[in-house]
């Protein structure tokens, strides 16, 4: 009689702390206005066009949190076109509870509470960024505390230097705060609010407030996704006139078919008085993105061709187009159309 052996015993893979990755992002991006000038005007992220560019690049060390170990950092080193404004990354989260893992605090450059899209293309449903995104903070540098009341609600304060993390308009600190609502297992709402003073008059009158509403539902095949913004505040000058800008996106993606995926995202964005963007415009964009992910042992390849069409109207709005009108002025018009190549490496240890 022969005995059956007893199933060999389920090995668990072990669980680490610390892991390490990088990623690197090359884009093309075609503009038919052909600019001399080789600029998306007003933009921060992908602001070349015309040229291959790195518009991203870097390196991480993290170590996670657990209950063994409620501490945490990651260090992330950059440089890009899209890293020129944000330099380094520094994360440090400290976690600190009698029994389990509840109020999180996290000190130095961190992901922004604000914003819907990422810095990093590679975490975004389209490769270019959002206008909304652009004039929003990608990242903040401060300290934030975060507790979760149920697992539906999770609450958020912080207190940052500016509301963009590298300039310097006072020595006084902006505040803020967040509440994100878990509505169903694959519908969440965020709610962030930002107040702070942003020039060199720090009196209450002049104080930026500033709203961020986001909404997701997530499916097994299909996002989407509908963000609003909105700020206000009065100018330190003569007169104090009240500014206002507003914008909204709807960023919707569908995987279609095992690594192939389309994504769509009309938007808008009003900056009636050239506060954020620094020319009045209304301007208006609908980006189209066909994506192909590659999956192999640790690492993702992410292809991705792209159409954006964006068109500005308003005093001073417009985007470079051809060369130069006047010694030193690039030529504006108000449409522009450009078609975007880009393929993106990430490594990720487990």
């Amino acid at each position: 009689m022969v005995r059956s052996r007893p199933p060999a015993p389920k090995i668990e893979p072990e669980k680490r702390d610390w892991h390490y990755g990088g990623f690197v992002d090359l884009g093309y991006s075609l503009d038919f206005n052909f600019p001399q000038n080789h600029l998306f005007r007003n933009r921060s992220t992908t602001p070349r066009v015309n040229e291959l560019d790195m518009n991203m690049a870097g390196a991480y060390i993290r170590k996670d949190m657990s209950e063994q170990s409620r501490w945490g950092m990651e260090l992330l080193a950059q440089g890009g076109q899209d890293a020129k404004d944000f330099g380094f990354h520094v994360n440090q989260p400290k976690v600190g509870s009698s029994d389990q893992l509840r109020l999180t605090v996290q000190t130095g450059l961190f992901n922004s509470l604000i914003g819907y899209d990422s810095l990093y293309a590679k975490d975004n449903i389209n490769y270019t960024r959002p206008w909304i995104g652009d004039y929003s903070p990608y990242l903040m540098f401060g300290v934030n505390a975060s507790y979760p009341f149920s697992e539906q609600l999770t609450a958020t304060l912080f207190v940052i230097n500016s509301y963009f993390h590298l300039s310097h308009p006072n020595d006084q600190p902006s505040y803020g705060g967040q509440l994100a609502y878990k509505a169903t297992q694959r519908l969440t709402i965020k709610e962030t609010v930002y107040y702070g003073p942003q020039q060199a008059d720090t009196s209450l009158e002049f104080w930026r407030l500033f709203f961020d509403t986001i909404a997701e539902w997530k499916g097994d095949e299909v996002t989407v996704a509908f963000e609003h913004q909105i700020g206000t505040e009065n100018l330190a000058v003569p007169g104090s006139p009240r500014t206002f800008w507003t914008g909204a996106m709807i960023p919707v993606q569908w995987n279609f078919s095992g690594p192939w995926s389309v994504a769509i995202r009309p938007e808008f964005y009003w900056d009636r008085n050239g506060r954020l963007t620094g020319f009045e415009q209304l301007v208006k964009a609908m980006t189209t993105t066909l994506g192909y992910r590659i999956p192999y042992g640790w690492t993702n390849t992410i292809l991705r061709l792209e159409h954006r069409y964006d068109e500005s109207t308003g005093a001073g709005g417009g985007f470079f187009k051809g060369g130069e009108v006047s010694p030193g002025v690039i030529g504006l018009t108000s449409a522009q159309h450009m078609l975007i190549f880009s393929a993106i490496w990430t490594f990720d240890s487990p």
